[in-house]
């Protein structure tokens, strides 16, 4: 089992946390990921993401990038350094180099763009829960592929 994530076909469902700003896209990440995995929240802000990792113990947690309160990857930060094992998911309409580096850096594993959602996230989540790292192709700069 990589990360001891991994869930075999007998096993509950994986426990997702879902983090955006807008509602309306909240919705569609759940509408993409409820048949196949257990979604146990959603937050809208990051500060509220942090409360909500501790009290629902995720195995993966799926963060917008820019919310209000606390970003994404300082809501990631706070979350490893409290000794979390979710694997953490981005996503976000940010493609820049620096901010996907960034990212990965601080133990994201999955790095999705908005405009890839219908096609990136379920492969996003089973790739982070394998232990796994994912990117979508126009976030995977030669930067981030060494990283």
């Amino acid at each position: 089992m990589a990360n001891g994530l991994e869930r075999s076909a007998c096993d509950e469902r994986a426990r997702v946390l879902v983090a955006d700003d807008h509602q309306s896209l909240l919705d569609r990440v759940v509408s993409i990921l409820h048949d196949e995995y257990e979604i146990v929240g959603t937050v809208t802000d990051g500060t509220a993401l942090v409360k909500a990792e501790a009290d629902l113990s995720p195995d993966v947690v799926v963060i917008d990038i820019s919310m209000p309160g606390m970003s994404g990857l300082e809501a990631a930060s706070c979350i490893r350094r409290r000794g979390s094992h979710a694997a953490v998911v981005c996503l976000t309409a940010h493609q820049e180099p620096e901010i996907v580096e960034a990212a990965l850096r601080s133990g994201v594993l999955g790095y999705v763009t908005k405009t890839s959602l219908a096609q990136d996230l379920l492969p996003a989540v089973r790739s982070v829960l394998g232990g796994r790292r994912f990117v979508s192709a126009e976030a995977a700069g030669p930067e981030a592929q060494r990283i």
